[in-house]
């Protein structure tokens, strides 16, 4: 697809995930660094995410956000970059994309918040606890290279972010399944390329 595309995003956010995947594909594309506070809650950045977050990309007249949209969204709109399964082999795909996207986010959030459930409560929540929602994971990346098969996809970009950060900030066990996963994505050129776009955007403290 040739239409323009723009990233909203600031590099202290989930728009390095979105950067990430728009360097995987091979996009041409500009970036508009919004900063928090008044940026973010401008008519003209509520028109096009009414929640007033990011990252947020326009395509042409689309517009997506959430990251793991984005990312889906991305590696269809760019067959070319081999991104996504062909669609019949697609379950592990949007499988682990969206495992990503709600029981990892949401456990990883509610132990950021020292959020502490029931029994019942877990039940409620739809991911049980923290270990269960770990252990699920490690299952099925121990001896693996990629999350869902043999090729590298967008859900690697997204279940890898979650990764690398959860490392990084230490709200992901280092599990031996977990640093070799993330060893391995954070070599590829693309990562490597939007991380240091990104890096040059940070303002100093």
């Amino acid at each position: 697809m040739t239409k323009p595309i723009m990233l909203y995003t600031n590099p202290r956010s989930r728009g390095r995930i979105a950067r990430w995947m728009l360097e995987e594909c091979g996009a041409d594309y500009d970036v508009r660094v919004l900063e928090y506070g008044p940026d973010l809650k401008s008519e003209s950045f509520r028109s096009i995410n009414p929640m007033g977050k990011l990252p947020a990309i326009v395509h042409g007249d689309q517009v997506v956000t959430e990251c793991a949209a984005i990312c889906a969204y991305l590696a269809d709109a760019f067959p070319d970059a081999g991104l996504a399964p062909p669609l019949n082999q697609r379950a592990a795909y949007y499988r682990w994309l969206f495992f990503a996207a709600g029981p990892m986010e949401a456990a990883i959030t509610n132990q950021a918040l020292g959020v502490k459930l029931s029994v019942e409560q877990q039940g409620f929540v739809g991911y049980g606890d923290m270990k269960r929602v770990l252990d699920t994971l490690e299952k099925t990346l121990d001896g693996r290279d990629f999350i869902a098969g043999d090729n590298f996809s967008a859900a690697d970009v997204y279940v890898g972010s979650q990764i690398g950060y959860g490392l990084q900030f230490k709200t992901v066990e280092p599990r031996p399944a977990f640093t070799a996963y993330w060893s391995r994505l954070g070599e590829r050129d693309a990562y490597k390329r939007a991380n240091q776009k990104d890096d040059q955007l940070v303002k100093p403290e």
